[in-house]
């Protein structure tokens, strides 16, 4: 038997069903993560955390799931069993997120409430919750390229994917405006109520959607099929000898910067800078999320190759640049303006997220062997850029303030925001000609 007949049914176009099964998978994951990026920060300050020992604890989590997307990469490629990597890395997260948000548990069974203890539990736990994350990252990332390698499908899959993580951070902000409507936080015990209803409620629903997963997609295949070939198992070191790994590394990396950085100082920016209502916190993030969710299926639905993905990356970035100077010139008496800009900032995430994330698939291609370690490699770059950049915005607020005040951090971070985008428009213009 050839090796082309061996690669014709995985070249066909794959049902809707298990396009639907792949893409609630990672609805665990994207739930806690929107809630650790959105609330973790304001959580902390809240309880009494200084900014710089609540960027310790963000730093903390962001570093631990650096190193281990690297290890549960290299892990994946040597020993397959994606699903089994999915569901140790779900467990992990269900169990240690409510530590993160559920207040210091060593702080209770020693009777000490030092500041210094409070952050290294939060620490302590932020790391185990973001390795568990790492894995069930990677594995479901890394299925995309040994399902099918056909080009269309592995968008389709990606952008269901997309779809299902809005879906869940509209989940998130859903039970927030519940949770905060409900409980008031009047002390620092009412506030740890709050996230913690929040944690066990995400767990609970992300929970039902990763049995779905499980039960629902079969252990990709491909792998095994192509074990004869050379494309078995590649080496890392193979990746860093092409020009492409470098190109889509950095086009992914200021994606994430863009999507999660900004998403971590909104709630700051609506309700200290603009000062809107306190529901502005959950319902600006919603109508991103809802738009991009809208976008996401609508792009599931078009035929893919190498040059539209650009076309599409590249217009996503340029609609940044402008939601990020609309940003920066909107004054705080038509603070309702920002309700308009979030439609647009949910479209822009889409068009970037969904082909960015497409692109690792283009880099791969039929050389599933390696797959897993371009995910976790990128995403170590991913977490660490991030992590670093929370990190240095946080830590420079003053040390009296308990929450952020003040228009300066998320400037600064728009203008971030719109030099990437540039470099986005720029890298892609250089790989069409390439």
């Amino acid at each position: 038997m050839t090796g082309g007949s061996e690669e014709d049914p995985f070249t066909k176009p794959i049902g809707r069903w298990s396009v639907f099964f792949y893409g609630v998978g990672h609805m665990l994951n994207d739930i806690t993560a929107s809630c650790w990026f959105t609330y973790l920060l304001l959580f902390l300050t809240q309880i009494g955390l200084s900014p710089r020992d609540a960027a310790i604890v963000m730093l903390s989590g962001q570093v631990a799931d650096a190193f281990a997307t690297i290890f549960t990469g290299e892990l994946i490629d040597r020993f397959g069993h994606f699903k089994i990597w999915h569901a140790a890395g779900s467990l992990l997260v269900a169990i240690s997120f409510s530590s993160v948000f559920g207040g210091c548990l060593p702080c209770s069974i020693l009777h000490n409430d030092s500041l210094t203890l409070e952050t290294f539990s939060y620490s302590m736990f932020a790391a185990i919750f973001n390795i568990g994350w790492a894995a069930t990252q990677v594995s479901h990332m890394a299925m995309v390229n040994c399902i099918s390698l056909n080009s269309t499908s592995r968008v389709a899959l990606t952008s269901s994917r997309n779809a299902f993580t809005m879906v869940a951070n509209l989940g998130l902000y859903a039970i927030a405006l519940v949770v905060f409507g409900v409980i008031k936080a009047g002390s620092k015990e009412d506030t740890e109520t709050q996230y913690r209803w929040i944690a066990y409620s995400s767990i609970t629903i992300g929970c039902c959607f990763v049995v779905i997963f499980l039960m629902g997609t079969k252990e990709p295949r491909l792998r095994i099929d192509l074990k004869q070939t050379s494309r078995a198992r590649i080496p890392w070191v193979y990746w860093f000898r092409k020009l492409l790994y470098y190109q889509v590394a950095m086009v992914y990396l200021l994606t994430r910067l863009v999507l999660n950085v900004s998403q971590a100082y909104l709630a700051f920016f609506v309700i200290d800078d603009l000062q809107m209502d306190q529901s502005a916190k959950a319902l600006v993030p919603a109508i991103i999320y809802i738009c991009s969710f809208v976008v996401s299926v609508l792009l599931q639905e078009i035929p893919w190759n190498g040059r539209r993905l650009k076309a599409y990356y590249t217009a996503g970035g340029i609609i940044w640049i402008f939601c990020g100077a609309a940003i920066l010139l909107l004054p705080r008496d038509i603070s309702s303006f920002m309700y308009a800009i979030s439609v647009f900032i949910g479209i822009a995430n889409a068009l970037m997220m969904v082909t960015a994330i497409s692109m690792q698939s283009v880099l791969v291609g039929a050389e599933v062997g390696g797959c897993a370690f371009v995910c976790g490699s990128l995403s170590f770059l991913d977490k660490m850029s991030c992590g670093l950049a929370l990190y240095v915005l946080q830590s420079h607020q003053s040390k009296s303030n308990k929450v952020m005040t003040g228009t300066w951090p998320y400037k600064v971070l728009v203008l971030v925001l719109i030099f990437s985008s540039r470099n986005h428009s720029f890298l892609t213009m250089l790989a069409v000609l390439c």
